[in-house]
């Protein structure tokens, strides 16, 4: 018996190598991205190397006349995301020189830093004012990321891969406090004209209402859509009311009287 189990050892110890030794290991897995081998392969065939300077452009000169910033080298790839004309937004100068901070400093195309200081400066600022203080810093939620809207699977390259994008939480006050554009208790009618003036700056306000990916933060972009096409969408909510309505209950049928023993009984 013994012998008879020593030899089915041996034989399933054998099957057993033989089976491994047929099991291929995988591939190595590619990488997501593959790096290019020259820079003209990441920049792409639409690009045109003599547009490159060191020469601040037009864009340049007007945003340092109304704000903090430094230039950043053209954004490359992967893919489509990218783009030249490029800042790192530290800071806004208001009309009285005062400074407000944008923390953390976004990366945007000097187009859109333009446009975003400018509604900071001209008309955020102002309407904040009616609460008493004034503006000194912003809280940026997220400005150029590499990809898709809403970071779905399969959904076209968001306007923030461009850096065409930014998304605020925040604004701080001089006397501390701390504003989020989409908190129901602060003032209905700052953020109705926080909403009007955004939504006349930029082709793509998003708030709450809009998708479910926005309900604390505001979604500000320049997207380029045929016939100037714009989407506003940031519903300016109330608290509810916290006092229920409960109705009254039915008034309960009267009872017949009933007799009994000659007594009325109700």
């Amino acid at each position: 018996m013994a012998l008879r189990l020593a030899i089915l050892a041996l034989i399933g110890v054998g099957c057993g190598v033989a089976v491994a030794d047929e099991v291929p290991l995988p591939h190595p897995r590619p990488p997501a991205w593959f790096e290019p081998r020259s820079f003209a392969e990441a920049a792409g065939p639409g690009f045109d190397s003599a547009a490159v300077t060191a020469e601040p452009t037009d864009c340049d000169r007007r945003l340092a006349a109304i704000a903090a910033f430094a230039p950043m080298p053209r954004l490359i790839g992967p893919d489509q995301c990218g783009g030249g004309d490029v800042v790192e937004l530290d800071a806004v100068l208001l009309a009285d020189n005062a400074r407000v901070d944008i923390k953390p400093a976004p990366v945007l195309r000097c187009v859109m830093a333009e446009q975003f200081a400018t509604w900071l400066r001209e008309d955020a600022s102002q309407r904040l004012a009616a609460l008493g203080s004034n503006l000194r810093a912003v809280e940026n939620f997220d400005d150029f990321e590499c990809r898709s809207r809403n970071r779905l699977l399969g959904a076209r390259l968001s306007e923030h891969g461009k850096a065409n994008a930014v998304d605020v939480r925040a604004f701080v006050l001089a006397d501390g406090r701390v504003i989020e554009p989409t908190d129901i208790t602060v003032a209905k009618d700052v953020r109705e004209t926080l909403r009007e003036s955004a939504c006349q700056r930029f082709t793509t306000v998003l708030g709450p209402g809009a998708d479910g990916h926005h309900e604390a933060h505001i979604h500000l972009d320049l997207a380029e859509r045929p016939h100037g096409y714009r989407i506003c969408e940031w519903d300016v909510r109330e608290p509810a009311s916290n006092i229920a309505q409960v109705p009254l209950p039915v008034p309960r049928p009267p009872i017949p009287e009933l007799a009994v023993n000659g007594v009325q009984k109700l």
